[in-house]
């Protein structure tokens, strides 16, 4: 059965549609055309569901306390609530078993819709910017990650590894881009010259972009500078704490190469969940909108990607086709799957439907189904 959605505005992936509606057959989307006579219009935004590259949490779960299964379910669900579709659980720095043990539950749930891969951020970070990451795990990059990146891309999972240029050598990063991992710098106090070989090693993206590196100075670009002057992609949290707003907006325009930047949530076991969880055996606790551990430092964020969205179009002053490209179709083509930020071809439970304030106001598969009953009668 052919079922015709005329949202006021269409976001397909690359740009904002007006006067166009979405052809729904057999639950998925298979085309954008004008309107036939007679279809109702929803007064609000359609857009590909949102994808998060950095995602510690959700629902009460934390990836690196619960390296399972269920705890990957656990934060897969609590995102979905929001808009998110496609997540990767990131299990950060911690002692070694527990990337064993997330190694092994990436393995196990692959398959599962919303799981996109895994991102492991840390341990071969930098001590002076290590942020909430405990400096007693920190470590140079070893055989026991090496092997644990082998594993899962031998799975043909993707992966996104962060590691500062200080504790991973050129040669390792060569090494890891050749199993066909995503190398993405950050927790680093680098140059720009040693983030530069690094780059001509092969990575080609930057963890939450100003949070935890060598910042732009006149006389030393640092890792800023060498991210902004390049072809890297870059994270961003946007949730009023970790990045200035006029930074961000100022990085959109600085960037060398279009369509880099990408929204992320970096969210914590706090979305969806209780306002407080334990981390290395500390609280952390949501004050104000922030998450703060006892040394008085961020510990990762509380925000959606629906609400980055928000931010990006009232706060940063980005145009709702920017931002919703930011949240979509930009991580999509960094990890390699352009297709999940398009609409044809998509699920109507991977659309989701923004309200005219932005907010998140549920999926197609929610809009059709009372419009199915009419059509059949029931």
């Amino acid at each position: 059965m052919d079922l015709w959605i005329a949202p006021k505005q269409i976001f397909d992936g690359q740009q904002l549609l007006a006067d166009q509606a979405i052809l729904i057959r057999d639950g998925h989307v298979v085309d954008i055309s004008p309107a036939p006579t007679g279809t109702a219009v929803w007064q609000g935004i359609a857009t590909p569901g949102f994808i998060d590259l950095q995602v510690n949490g959700g629902g009460g779960a934390l990836f690196n306390t619960q390296p399972n299964v269920a705890g990957i379910r656990t934060i897969v669900q609590a995102h979905r609530r929001y808009g998110t579709v496609g997540i990767l659980p990131t299990v950060i720095t911690d002692k070694p078993d527990v990337l064993d043990r997330a190694t092994d539950a990436i393995i196990d749930v692959w398959g599962d819709p919303g799981v996109l891969g895994i991102h492991i951020e840390g341990p071969h970070l930098s001590l002076a910017r290590r942020g909430t990451h405990a400096s007693e795990y920190i470590r140079p990059m070893d055989s026991r990650t090496l092997d644990a990146v082998a594993r899962i891309r031998a799975a043909g999972i993707p992966v996104m590894i962060t590691v500062a240029p200080e504790n991973t050598s050129t040669q390792q990063i060569a090494a890891l881009v050749g199993m066909g991992a995503l190398v993405s710098l950050g927790h680093t106090d680098a140059d720009f010259e040693t983030v530069r070989a690094a780059q001509l090693a092969g990575a080609s993206c930057a963890t939450h972009l100003f949070n935890a590196m060598s910042p732009m100075l006149g006389r030393a670009p640092g890792m800023v500078g060498a991210i902004l002057e390049s072809d890297c992609y870059a994270g961003v949290i946007c949730d009023g704490y970790h990045v200035n707003d006029t930074m961000i907006r100022l990085a959109t325009r600085a960037h060398a190469t279009p369509d880099r930047i990408f929204l992320v949530s970096d969210a914590m076991a706090t979305v969806g969940g209780p306002p407080e969880f334990m981390l290395y055996g500390r609280r952390i606790t949501l004050r104000d909108g922030q998450l703060i551990n006892d040394e008085g430092s961020l510990a990762g964020a509380h925000v959606t990607q629906a609400e980055g969205v928000q931010r990006l179009v009232e706060h940063v002053g980005l145009t709702v086709g920017q931002a919703l490209g930011m949240a979509t179709s930009v991580p999509a083509t960094c990890i390699g799957r352009p297709d999940l930020g398009q609409l044809i071809g998509r699920t109507a439970a991977d659309v989701v439907l923004l309200d005219t304030n932005l907010g998140y106001a549920g999926t197609l598969a929610d809009l059709i189904a009372p419009a199915r009953q009419v059509q059949s009668g029931t």
